[in-house]
């Protein structure tokens, strides 16, 4: 059996995060499951200026309610974590424009990954970004 550790937990918080619609991110959603890693996606769309309390909030919230963890404040603090990090890793690009695209969470044991991939900019002049936070619990 393969082991599981933190880069695979990072790798499906990516590929979650990167799904098309949600038709594939139920389809990877079993897949990763088979191999015992936890994994959640949440759309996100708006201004960045106002995004990072509604990314925490979101990412935990959806966590907590698809089972990735559970009540306990280290997992709540371990999720928030690893997002508030993802999206320091893309706030030169994004600070005073939009944001579009999904936030992915997964976890395997103590391994806690969560993804936020999206597409920043203005009308239809947009770039993309991606940044990735890890935590262990």
């Amino acid at each position: 059996m393969e082991q599981i550790g933190s880069k695979e937990v990072a790798a499906a918080a990516v590929k979650i995060a990167m799904s098309e619609d949600r038709q594939e991110e139920r389809r990877l959603r079993g897949q990763f499951q088979e191999a015992d890693i936890q994994t959640v996606a949440i759309d996100y769309g708006g201004e960045f200026s106002n995004a990072v309390p509604k990314i925490l909030e979101r990412a935990v919230v959806a966590a907590k309610r698809e089972g990735v963890i559970g009540e306990s404040h280290a997992e709540e603090g371990a999720v928030a974590g690893a997002a508030h990090e993802a999206i320091i890793q893309i706030m030169n690009k994004a600070m005073g424009l939009n944001l579009g695209g999904k936030i992915g969470i997964a976890r395997h044991g103590a391994h806690i990954s969560v993804c936020v991939f999206f597409a920043v900019g203005l009308l239809n002049l947009n770039d993309v970004v991606i940044g990735l936070g890890h935590r262990a619990v």
